[in-house]
């Protein structure tokens, strides 16, 4: 008997410090758009000189589709920006601009479903290395460190925490490449979509702990069906 519960022990704790045990596998795509709550351009700057750009739209639809395909769609005023990500070639379309752009050196650029509180099995396949850091008893949440593969040759890092029965991030701090601290994410109010918790609303803070940006998420719908056409630049 003493045996049989070690194992099992063994067995739970081996499972909590393995990512996959975390990742939404059922997550095909999803479609959302992101409302604007809050953006503190002076704060938001702290972060980083362009980070503030993503806040000057009121309404932004998202759509993405795995693996590492994303599509944002933003208006303001008479201009339509269209930013696409396909693999590591971003796409931005604007009027008679057009810039493509391969990220492939460059993987902290690159946009992912956990820039929106969520985890993929894609993001372990050669782009996010994990490792365990703690069973968070304040919160319940499991914490991993994400880095890159020293191939990638970028070192900026995320440590992230995540509810362990909705596989969902509920926070996520960004670091670096000197390893500086960037941002604090929060991720809060999730709702289940098709059997996938999405989080539907987003607080950043700087360095200084100041909310700098306040983003929801609303009319989600996944596992729709999206055509990869919609990815192409």
């Amino acid at each position: 008997m003493i045996i049989t519960t070690a194992v099992a022990v063994l067995a739970l704790t081996q499972g909590a410090q393995n990512i996959q045990s975390f990742v939404q596998p059922d997550l095909k795509d999803a479609t959302f758009v992101a409302r604007k709550v809050k953006a503190d351009q002076r704060e938001l700057r702290k972060i980083n000189d362009s980070f503030g750009n993503s806040y000057r739209f009121d309404t932004t639809t998202i759509y993405f589709k795995e693996p590492f395909k994303v599509r944002l769609e933003a208006s303001v005023e008479d201009t339509t920006v269209v930013y696409v990500l396909n693999g590591p070639i971003q796409t931005i379309k604007m009027r008679s601009f057009h810039q493509r752009l391969d990220l492939t050196g460059k993987p902290g650029r690159r946009q992912t479903p956990l820039d929106f509180g969520l985890l993929t099995p894609s993001l372990f396949e050669g782009l996010f290395q994990a490792r365990f850091v703690r069973n968070d008893r304040a919160t319940g949440d499991v914490v991993f460190d994400l880095t890159y593969p020293e191939r990638l040759d970028d070192t900026s890092r995320h440590r992230i925490w995540i509810d362990p029965q909705k596989k969902y991030v509920t926070k996520r701090e960004w670091y670096n490449q000197s390893g500086r601290q960037l941002a604090t994410f929060i991720y809060e109010n999730p709702k289940n979509e098709g059997g996938v918790w999405m989080p539907t609303r987003m607080t950043v803070k700087n360095v200084d702990n100041r909310v700098a940006g306040i983003t929801t998420y609303d009319s989600i719908k996944t596992n729709t069906g999206l055509s990869d056409s919609m990815f192409q630049g």
